[in-house]
Formats: C-alpha cells, sequence, structure tokens
C-alpha cells in the first residue's frame, strides 16, 4: 500500500487566502516551489502563524522528516560545522535525534 502525501502547497495557499492574505507575499517564495518539503512546511507555518514556546514544546513530538529532509539538515550541520548540539536548537530537535540520524545516514 503506498502512503499518500498531502497536497501541502494547496493546504497553505487555502489558509493564507482565506485567513492570511496579508501574509501570502512572504510565504509566495516557498509556495512557488515545484516540491514543498517538510523544511518548507516548518518555515510556512513559522511565517504563518508566528512562534509559540507554549506550542513549540507540544508540537516538537510530532514532527515527521523525510528522508530528503534529513540529509538536508545532516548536509547544513557538516557545512557549518555545527555540533548535534547546535543542529538541534536550530531546528528544535533532539540532540539523540540528530545524533541517531548521523548514525542511520553515516554523516
Amino acid at each position: 500500500m503506498e502512503r499518500s502525501i498531502p497536497n501541502y502547497k494547496k493546504i497553505y495557499e487555502d489558509i493564507i487566502s482565506r485567513k492570511y492574505p496579508d501574509k501570502y507575499e512572504a510565504c509566495s517564495y516557498l509556495l512557488n516551489k515545484s516540491e514543498i518539503t517538510t523544511i518548507d512546511v516548518l518555515k510556512l507555518n513559522e511565517i504563518i502563524f508566528g512562534t509559540n514556546p507554549e506550542n513549540e514544546i507540544n508540537n516538537r513530538r510530532h514532527k515527521n522528516y523525510d528522508q530528503n529532509s534529513i540529509i538536508k539538515i545532516l548536509e547544513y550541520q557538516k557545512k557549518n560545522k555545527l555540533s548535534n548540539v547546535q543542529v538541534s536548537k536550530d531546528f528544535s530537535l533532539s540532540r539523540n535525534t540528530v545524533s541517531r540520524w548521523r548514525k542511520t545516514f553515516s554523516y
């Protein structure tokens, strides 16, 4: 059974057009991409809804990254010569998650 992926582009276009039309211009560079990645979804969420420390703690448990996003995060870490702790703070992850990803993907 093939796993279906939500059409994030359509979802966020609807949210912006109905509730936040003033934020369309700030999000247009992400919405005009041919394919929206998990990292793009997180950026769109931050632009549209802002950051709330209380919600961020609860949402951290529900984040799900695809393999391409994980590799991009690990490449970001390697390119900028960051530790697991620094990357985990940048992307609101646990350092154990970053460590597990590095072991799994041999970075």
